[in-house]
């Protein structure tokens, strides 16, 4: 199996299940593991217009694409961190001898490398979202003599910008070397620990055989009532992430359902006492009484199945993310008010290539807390990137 690290920002936090609002999760493409930031992306290559090398940002896919082959387009449309980056990247990328046109992510600038100890280890660290990676010193001399660092994972190909299809196949290897930009592709290495012990597939086999059943028990007519009632599923989103914000994870499904069902009257009684009308306010009655209706015995019993399997499909979440975990080639912590302290990587993703679906694992109770938690401090917030 290859293994391969893409960039892409993860889904706003109180509408899809990866409840994170940025940064940092590993996907599968096909029979490939991907790692995903959300560091300041950067495009680079041949202009198929002209010829000319260019950097860029998101907007060379506007409908008049945006790219940069000089300083001063670069001071033209931006400015901060990010032009300093683009700045750096027009001036050395050059050098790598690109062809065609990738897409990366910039892991570290000028100012964003620091020499750290952490439990008595020596390392160079960079911040570039929730997650600080730090390189062993031993092992950091190509990312301390670099002036950028950028990790690349995606190929666009075609002969204009609007009609590029993307492809998460990049081989840094036909690159030409230079010691002032550290890049790398998104392929890992690591991979001989990757097969679960006889004791884990027999737990995902387990969990997976009563994830059928009670699918089997959840009433088809539920499923479609749910359908009918679009704002419903983003409530329960919504009230689900109440608890990882907190810290708090599912236990008791049937607790669970009541206590949706008293965050759905609180919520519109809330919204019913702000209007200033009766006819506002009359509006957000029809709008409880509604949702209200969904909540049949029949159906409670089916949304306590639901829940019940969805903390089944978690636990197997989790045993696999465990695994994915021990592929890391470097060590990842979040900074905290008081240090330090160790955490994993952010999460996978698997892409059927064929039908494009993309199933999302991520240990929300680590990494979901640490982008909603005020205790952690991200790297966007230092001084150099505001």
């Amino acid at each position: 199996m290859k293994v391969t690290k893409v960039t892409k920002r993860s889904d706003t936090p109180d509408q899809y299940d990866i409840a994170t609002g940025s940064k940092n999760f590993y996907v599968f493409v096909g029979e490939e593991l991907v790692l995903v930031h959300n560091s300041p992306a950067v495009f680079a290559g041949t202009d198929p217009r002209d010829g000319q090398f260019f950097v860029a940002k998101k907007g060379i896919f506007n409908k008049n694409p945006k790219v940069y082959k000089t300083p001063q387009d670069i001071d033209d449309d931006t400015s901060g961190d990010l032009n300093d980056k683009l700045k750096a990247a027009l001036k050395y990328l050059p050098a790598l001898g690109i062809k065609g046109v990738v897409q990366g992510d910039f892991m570290f600038g000028a100012g964003d490398l620091e020499t750290k100890t952490i439990d008595g280890e020596k390392y160079v660290t960079f911040h570039p979202n929730t997650i600080m990676y730090a390189i062993p010193w031993a092992q950091s001399k190509a990312v301390r003599q670099a002036k950028i660092g950028i990790v690349w994972h995606t190929n666009y190909t075609g002969s204009s910008f609007e009609t590029m299809k993307a492809s998460y196949d990049v081989d840094a290897s036909k690159f030409r070397k230079s010691k002032n930009v550290w890049f790398q592709d998104s392929h890992l290495k690591n991979l001989e620990r990757s097969t679960m012990s006889k004791k884990e597939t027999e737990s995902v086999d387990k969990l997976m055989s009563n994830i059928g059943k009670l699918f089997s028990q959840i009433s088809g007519t539920t499923l479609r009532q749910l359908e009918a009632h679009p704002e419903l599923p983003q409530t329960i989103e919504t009230y689900n992430n109440t608890f990882v914000r907190s810290g708090a994870s599912m236990q008791d499904p049937k607790k669970h359902t009541a206590g949706l069902l008293r965050y759905i009257k609180t919520k519109y009684r809330k919204e019913i006492n702000a209007r200033k009308t009766e006819k506002g306010k009359g509006t957000q009655r029809a709008k409880l009484k509604n949702i209200l209706s969904f909540f049949s015995p029949e159906n409670k019993k089916s949304l306590i199945k639901m829940f019940e399997l969805q903390r089944e499909m978690v636990l197997v979440k989790l045993i696999l993310v465990k695994k994915l975990n021990s592929l890391s080639s470097y060590d990842t912590f979040v900074k905290t008010k008081d240090g330090y302290r160790v955490t994993g990587d952010e999460g996978y993703v698997a892409i059927d290539h064929i039908s494009g679906n993309a199933l999302k694992l991520v240990d929300r109770m680590e990494f979901s807390y640490n982008n909603f938690s005020p205790d952690t401090i991200k790297g966007w917030e230092s001084k150099s990137r505001r």
